[in-house]
């Protein structure tokens, strides 16, 4: 079976919030991007780590499904630098139990690559997606 091909990306500082992950080429849309690696822990176990995360404004977790979390602050790729946007150019879907970041429309050379995290949950954190955007993360 041939290795899955993966567009080049890279994280660089970014004017939504902190870094970002940015596109080296163009990406077709519906391309897969890259994988949302990081430590398997129990979604128990994560309500601590987010709640520690949530003060610093940092959101790491990613809820694989009611049992199992993400925690990409531990062992995670460059995915977990990729910002959160409410008009998003990228969404996020569980394949095998991988997480995928896969464009959502085409994404030109040099743009920032974001997606809608739909967090849940009774903590929040402003959005910084856009000057004025209102939304809760």
């Amino acid at each position: 079976m041939a290795p899955i091909y993966r567009p080049k990306i890279r994280r660089q500082r970014s004017t939504l919030h902190g870094w970002g992950v940015f596109a080296l080429e163009d990406i077709n849309k519906n391309k897969r991007i890259v994988t949302y690696d990081g430590e398997k822990i129990t979604a128990k176990e994560s309500a601590d780590r987010e709640d520690r995360y949530l003060r610093r404004g940092e959101i790491w977790c990613f809820r694989l499904n009611r049992r199992w979390v993400i925690d990409a602050n531990v062992g995670g790729n460059v995915a977990r630098f990729i910002n959160h946007s409410c008009a998003p150019n990228c969404y996020s879907n569980i394949i095998d139990g991988t997480i995928w970041i896969i464009a959502g429309r085409s994404v030109k050379t040099s743009e920032e690559l974001t997606y809608n995290y739909f967090t849940d949950g009774d903590k929040e954190i402003p959005c910084r997606c856009r000057p004025g955007c209102t939304n809760k993360l």
